[in-house]
C-alpha cells in the first residue's frame, strides 16, 4: 500500500515535528524575524494572518487550521488581527510554547504555533525536493479533517500544561506533521519526485515490487508489466512522475535502507552489499559513495559520532 510506502520513508528519513513555540494575541499585531531551521512550519490554530517570506510573489492568507510548511526560505513576517493603533510585535518562537499559549481564548485570541522538521540528510535532500518554497495546507479542503483534529489536541495539551503534556505534545507534533504532508499531497500539484511517485496509483505496483525486494535484480520489462504498460510509456510516466529513472529510483530506495542499517545496526558492508543486491562489496562501496558522497564506514563512523556528541 502507498501508505505503508510512505511510512517506511518516514522511518527511513527519521522524520520528526517538533514544536518550538506558539503565541495567543488580541488586536492588531505583527510577528516577524529571521528563520533559522531549514523547515518551519507555522500552524493557524484560530484568527486569520498574513504570512510573507522570501521567494513567493505576494502574501498568502492563513485561516483558521491551515498550516503552512516553509522550505528554506531566510525570513518571515506574520500580520493578523483586527482594530485600530499600531500592531503589537510578537516574537514568533519561544523556548516553551506553553508560556505564551496559558489563558488563550480561541474565541477572541489569534492563535498561532510553531514549530520545525526534523530529518536525517537523506531526508532532508528529499523533502527539500518535494516541497515548494511553502506548502500551504488548507483546513477548509475536505481532505483535511484530520489534521484539523490533529492542530486541536496540540493546542489542548499546550495549553492545558496537564501531567504528561510533554510526551503527548512531542506525539501529537508527529500526527501533526503527518496529516500535513497528508493534506498536502491530495491538495497540491506535486512536483517529480519520491512524494509524487509514492502518490502515483498507475506506479504503485512497480514501486511495491522495488520496495519489497530491493536485493533483487528488477528489469524495465518487468516493473511495466506490474503496472500494465508498455516497457516505453512505464519508463516515461516514471521519469515524469519521480523525475528519475526507475533503475535509478531503485538505487536510491536501496542506498537508504543501507544508511540506516549502518546508522543502526553493526552489519559488516559485505553482507549489506548482498542484501542489497549488489555483486560484490565494492560495488556496493562505489554505489554508496557515489550517491552519498563518502564510503560506507566513513559513513557509519560520522553519523555515529554525531550522535554520540549530541547525547
Amino acid at each position: 500500500m502507498v501508505g505503508d510506502q510512505l511510512s517506511e520513508v518516514f522511518d527511513l528519513i527519521e522524520i520528526r515535528g517538533l514544536l518550538t513555540g506558539g503565541f495567543a494575541v488580541r488586536g492588531p499585531w505583527v510577528s516577524s524575524g529571521a528563520i533559522e531551521e531549514t523547515l518551519k512550519f507555522f500552524a493557524m490554530v484560530c484568527g486569520r494572518a498574513r504570512l510573507t517570506t522570501d521567494g513567493i510573489d505576494g502574501p498568502i492568507e492563513l485561516e483558521p487550521g491551515d498550516v503552512a510548511i516553509l522550505n528554506n526560505r531566510s525570513w518571515l513576517e506574520l500580520r493578523g488581527g483586527a482594530g485600530d493603533g499600531p500592531p503589537r510585535e510578537v516574537m514568533p518562537t519561544v523556548a516553551d510554547a506553553s508560556i505564551r499559549l496559558d489563558g488563550a481564548d480561541r474565541g477572541i485570541d489569534d492563535v498561532v504555533i510553531g514549530g520545525r522538521v526534523d530529518l536525517n540528510p537523506a531526508g532532508r535532500a528529499l523533502l527539500l525536493q518535494a516541497l515548494p518554497p511553502v506548502a500551504h495546507v488548507r483546513a477548509s479542503a475536505v481532505t483535511a479533517t484530520n489534521l484539523r483534529g490533529s492542530l486541536d489536541r496540540l493546542f489542548d495539551e499546550v495549553a492545558g500544561n496537564r501531567i504528561g503534556s510533554a510526551f503527548a505534545i512531542r506525539q501529537y507534533g508527529q500526527l501533526l506533521l503527518l496529516e500535513v504532508l497528508r493534506a498536502y499531497v491530495e491538495q497540491a500539484h506535486l512536483p517529480s519526485g519520491w512524494l509524487r511517485a509514492l502518490t502515483d496509483e498507475r506506479l504503485r505496483p512497480a514501486l511495491t515490487l522495488m520496495h519489497t525486494a530491493p536485493a533483487k535484480p528488477w528489469g524495465l520489462e518487468e516493473l511495466a508489466r506490474a503496472a500494465t504498460m508498455s516497457r516505453t510509456s512505464f519508463a516515461e510516466r516514471f521519469r515524469t512522475v519521480a523525475g528519475m529513472p526507475p533503475l535509478t529510483y531503485l538505487n536510491r530506495w536501496r542506498m537508504l535502507l543501507a544508511q540506516r542499517a549502518l546508522r543502526d545496526s553493526d552489519v559488516r558492508v559485505g553482507s549489506l552489499a548482498v542484501e542489497l543486491g549488489y555483486s560484490s562489496e565494492s560495488a556496493f562501496s562505489n554505489a554508496f559513495k557515489r550517491e552519498v558522497g563518502e564510503s560506507p564506514l566513513r559513513y557509519r563512523h560520522r553519523v555515529r559520532d554525531e550522535a554520540s556528541q549530541a547525547t
